[in-house]
């Protein structure tokens, strides 16, 4: 659907608002006597209902507006926002989206409402004591909409209505800025406001509430005129009919009458804020940097030209386009790169339900939110996510009654944390509860087949299990684990990401879960290398250095498979004998040497050709179980070369050198 539908535009919009409404109401819950908190919700769910009755979806503008009544009588001091009412409105807020997804349940608003009636009758308060008399106040405001303001939403009218809701007023409408009948376009808005407003309970603050979602773009002039005790000498009766014009034939005005000229000048230099962001569909990123990945290797294509060229133009014309790809590429990379706190704020509202189904008290702590990500990978690692902070607040964090016992706060601690750790992002959810039972994985794995009883494996092999399908030391099922489902699904999500996960635990004070995911899925910078006959590409920000491996050396370390650097060890694998090559090996051999987190491998390989912007491309189906390798790409010369998969690499170093180790 294209992006200018208005109702698109509408859902898009909504979404925001509903986001806003869930953090306000998660962040309220833990600070139910902060106003703003208060206010804030209640004008995006004011916005929501307005909006979607401007766009027909009357049933949402219906619905919304019980919960704005009650955060209404919260803003007034008529009713507390008690835990009760926050989730009574967060699991509104759920059918909210339903309703403009168009798929809800009218069941489950009806049951909702109900709800939130009664939570609100529960929670209605009297003041303790009364009201001091106010003393009314006398506004005048001015004000001028943009002349797009309907086509983009906004209904005068209401403005207009809410003005009133907020004491006696007095409305005059200007209409000397609307063109003759011949030129008039109706979904313009050249109507001027000037209103004389009254009352006690009337404040500037109050005034530009009303403007709040508008007032970047209109003209808005508030002046007060004074104080009195009656309303008959500031304005007539509120009963007094009002000079409207109705919003159909009506649009953005010219300034009104007496407004400021410096208002005029301020907004004239003011950028608008639709200037200055741009929301493009995410599937026309995902073609823009597929067209990207083509310009990158047809670059290559003619760097590999050139460079066996004796024509300089060539060569000046290559470099030149070289360095234009390389600052595209990094541009789009930039673009499609968004901050993991987008990611980490939907966690917040799980860990709110969390603790209602658990009956557990769960502080949730972020980490390293201004961290970036691909917005692919963004989006594939919510599920896995999800299940890893239910599994530690089901079977990692204990009861408040079992933490007192053990002598901790009341209070379990989950932290979801991000880092750089080179070419990868490192995101680990952690807790302080009663730790991962080796003894009872032990058994459920040989109950379950996965080892032999008896079986010798390291702590990391037996925490690994638990992300075997089927596996779950759960004693039984419930709603939130014991089907053996949820971590097997972040075992392979993580691997089609090309990630790998690490687990630790220490029983008694805790468990954390790693997740090591790559910055992008789409464009890396490679090393490329030569083993026997085939090309390699080695992701350069795994790469640490390159070293000469001499024939003498390569003789001497013959069944050790040791390279001493810097008076430290470092496992090294010859790729010749893990790609079974037949050609003889070269005499200058050279290892490269990769490290994810702090373990370190070297590879061993025939020839280091150079640096290579590698696009990525997925293998086949037939080949999505070859682990050394993460993808391919194409060369300049058209050729495929394989790009290798460090961590599994490191990994399989590492397992190399405690056989070395225990054997000697």
């Amino acid at each position: 659907m294209s992006l200018q539908d208005p109702a698109e535009i509408f859902r898009l919009e909504a979404r925001e608002l509903l986001e806003a409404i869930e953090q306000g109401l998660l962040d309220l819950a833990d600070r139910r006597d902060d106003r703003d908190l208060v206010d804030a919700v209640f004008r995006s769910l004011h916005t929501l209902k307005g909006s979607g009755a401007m766009f027909g979806m009357e049933a949402l503008a219906a619905f919304t507006h019980h919960c704005e009544t009650a955060f209404d009588r919260v803003r007034k001091g008529l009713a507390p926002a008690t835990p009760e009412l926050i989730t009574c409105v967060l699991n509104a807020r759920d059918h909210m989206r339903a309703l403009v997804e168009g798929s809800p349940d009218p069941a489950a608003g009806d049951a909702l409402l109900a709800e939130l009636h009664r939570v609100l009758e529960a929670g209605d308060v009297v003041a303790a004591t009364a009201a001091a008399p106010a003393v009314a106040t006398t506004w005048r405001v001015r004000f001028s909409l943009p002349l797009d303001a309907m086509a983009n939403g906004t209904n005068p009218l209401g403005l207009l209505a809410e003005l009133r809701d907020l004491g006696d007023c007095r409305i005059v409408a200007s209409t000397e800025a609307v063109p003759p009948i011949e030129d008039l376009n109706p979904t313009d808005c050249h109507l001027a406001w000037d209103v004389t407003l009254c009352g006690p309970k009337v404040s500037r603050s109050a005034i530009e509430d009303v403007f709040l979602f508008v007032m970047d773009d209109m003209v808005l002039a508030i002046e007060e005129e004074g104080a009195d005790e009656a309303i008959a000498d500031a304005a007539p009766p509120a009963a007094e009919p009002a000079a409207i014009v109705e919003p159909t034939a009506a649009a953005s005005a010219a300034p009104p009458q007496g407004a400021p000229a410096a208002a005029d000048a301020r907004k004239a230099d003011e950028p608008r804020k639709s200037d200055s962001t741009l929301r493009v569909p995410a599937e026309r990123l995902d073609e823009l940097m597929d067209r990207v990945g083509e310009l990158v290797i047809a670059q290559s294509r003619l760097k590999q030209i050139a460079t066996h060229s004796t024509d300089m133009a060539l060569r000046s014309v290559s470099e030149e386009v070289e360095r234009l790809a390389s600052e595209l590429r990094d541009t789009m990379m930039v673009v499609r790169m968004v901050p993991i706190s987008t990611l980490f704020g939907r966690f917040r509202r799980l860990v709110h339900d969390l603790q209602r189904d658990t009956g557990k008290t769960i502080e949730l702590t972020t980490e390293g939110e201004t961290t970036e990500l691909d917005k692919t990978i963004i989006e594939r690692l919510a599920d896995p996510l999800i299940h890893v902070i239910r599994n530690a607040a089901d079977h990692g964090l204990e009861t408040p009654e079992q933490r007192a016992a053990a002598g901790k706060p009341a209070a379990g601690k989950l932290t979801l944390a991000a880092r750089h750790s080179g070419a990868e992002v490192v995101i680990t959810v952690s807790d302080d509860g009663r730790g991962i039972d080796r003894e009872r994985v032990r058994a459920k794995a040989e109950q379950n087949g996965l080892i032999q009883p008896g079986a010798v494996l390291t702590d990391a092999e037996l925490l690994q299990l638990i992300f075997a399908p089927g596996f779950s030391t759960a004693a039984q099922v419930t709603n939130l684990s014991g089907r053996g489902v949820g971590m097997d699904v972040v075992k392979r999500t993580i691997e089609s990401l090309r990630g790998a996960i690490d687990i630790t635990s220490v029983p008694g004070q805790g468990s954390q879960v790693s997740l090591r995911i790559p910055l992008t899925l789409a464009i890396i910078d490679g090393l490329l290398v030569r083993v026997g006959n085939g090309r390699y590409v080695v992701p350069l920000a795994a790469v640490e250095e390159c070293v000469e491996l001499s024939h003498e050396q390569d003789v001497r370390s013959s069944g050790r498979s040791l390279i001493s650097l810097r008076e430290e060890f470092v496992p090294f694998l010859r790729l010749r004998e893990l790609f079974r090559t037949k050609v003889a090996a070269g005499q200058h051999q050279k290892v490269v040497v990769v490290s994810t987190g702090e373990a370190r491998v070297g590879l061993v390989v025939d020839q280091i050709i150079g640096d290579h912007q590698t696009v990525i491309k997925s293998l086949s189906k037939l080949h999505a179980d070859v682990e050394t390798f993460s993808g391919a790409t194409i060369l300049g010369d058209g050729g495929v070369a394989l790009i290798l998969d460090v961590p599994h690499l490191v990994d399989a170093g590492q397992r190399l050198e405690k056989q070395f180790r225990a054997a000697s």
